[in-house]
C-alpha cells in the first residue's frame, strides 16, 4: 500500500498519500507526456524540413497546412463519419458479444473451455484474411464495421473473464453460506466486480477497433479514412496520406482519453 509510514509505540501505521502529493504526480506525468509529444513533433518536423527520410516524409507544417486546408475539410469530414460510424458500430457489437459469450460461459461452467478456444481462434485469423469473407456475407458498406467488431470481442471477452474472477474468495463463500444461485452470485457480485476490468477492456478495444475499421474499408467501402490512404499511396500523395494517418490517429486518441476517464469512474466507483 502506497503511502508514509510511520512508528507510533512500536506499531508501524500506514498515512495513505496527500491530495497535494496526488495531485503533483499527475502533473508530473502530463508534463513528462507533453514534453514527449512535443518532442516527437519537432523531431518529425526536422525529418521532413531537412528530408532525412526523403520525399516521402513531409514536415509536420506541410501535412497540417495540408489537413487544415478549407477547400479540402469537405473530403476530410466525410472520410471520418463514415469510418466513426463503421467504428462505433463494430465496437457495440463486438463488445455485446465478448460480454455476453463470457457471461454465457460463466453461468454454465460447461461451456467455458469451448468459448476460450473459440475466442482464442477468431483472435488468431488475420483481419486481412476476414475482409473477404465478410465482403460474401454481408456487404461492402457493413465489412468495416465486421472486421472492427472481432478486434473489439477478443479484448472484451478476455477483460470480462478476467473480471469475473475478481470476487474474493470471503464474498464468494459467503453467497455460497446464504444459498444464492449462481445466476444471482454472478449478477449481484461478479458482474459488479468486473465492471473495471469491463471498463479496462473497452478502453483497450477501441484503436483496436478503429484500426479494424480502416483495414475493413479497404475491401472496397465507399468511403472512409482507409479509401484516402489506399488513394493517396496509389497516386503517390504523401500530404494526404500522412493527414489521413494524422486524422485517425487525432480522433483515437481523443476517444482513447474519454474512455479514460469511464474507466477511472468506474474504478471510484466499484473498486
Amino acid at each position: 500500500m502506497r503511502g508514509q509510514s510511520r512508528k507510533i509505540n512500536g506499531l508501524t501505521s500506514s498515512k495513505p498519500p496527500s491530495c497535494g502529493s496526488r495531485v503533483n504526480a499527475r502533473a508530473f506525468t502530463v508534463a513528462w507526456g507533453t514534453a514527449g509529444l512535443a518532442g516527437f513533433f519537432v523531431l518529425w518536423q526536422i525529418i521532413g524540413h531537412y528530408q532525412l527520410a526523403g520525399l516521402s516524409w513531409p514536415p509536420l507544417t506541410a501535412v497540417l497546412q495540408y489537413l487544415l486546408d478549407p477547400d479540402r475539410h469537405a473530403l476530410f469530414l466525410r472520410a471520418i463519419d463514415a469510418t466513426l460510424r463503421s467504428t462505433v458500430a463494430g465496437y457495440a457489437f463486438g463488445a455485446l458479444a465478448g460480454v455476453a459469450l463470457a457471461s454465457t460461459a460463466y453461468t454454465l461452467p460447461i461451456l467455458q473451455r469451448g468459448s476460450d478456444r473459440f475466442a482464442a481462434v477468431v483472435n488468431s485469423i488475420p483481419s486481412i484474411a476476414l475482409g473477404p469473407i465478410f465482403l460474401i456475407l454481408i456487404s461492402r458498406e457493413a465489412t468495416p464495421a465486421g472486421v472492427a467488431s472481432i478486434h473489439v470481442f477478443f479484448i472484451v471477452y478476455v477483460s470480462m473473464n478476467s473480471g469475473l474472477a475478481s470476487a474474493s474468495q470471503a464474498h464468494e463463500d459467503l453467497f455460497s453460506a446464504l444459498g444464492a444461485s449462481r445466476v444471482k452470485r454472478f449478477l449481484r457480485l461478479n458482474l459488479p466486480a468486473a465492471v473495471p476490468a469491463i471498463a479496462s477492456g473497452l478502453r483497450l478495444s477501441w484503436p483496436a477497433a478503429l484500426i479494424g475499421a480502416i483495414i475493413g474499408e479497404w475491401f472496397g467501402a465507399p468511403r472512409g479514412i482507409g479509401i484516402l490512404i489506399i488513394n493517396a499511396m496509389q497516386n503517390f500523395q504523401i500530404e494526404l496520406l500522412w493527414s489521413a494517418v494524422l486524422l485517425a490517429a487525432m480522433v483515437s486518441l481523443f476517444f482513447f482519453g474519454l474512455l479514460t476517464l469511464l474507466e477511472r469512474a468506474a474504478y471510484r466507483r466499484f473498486r
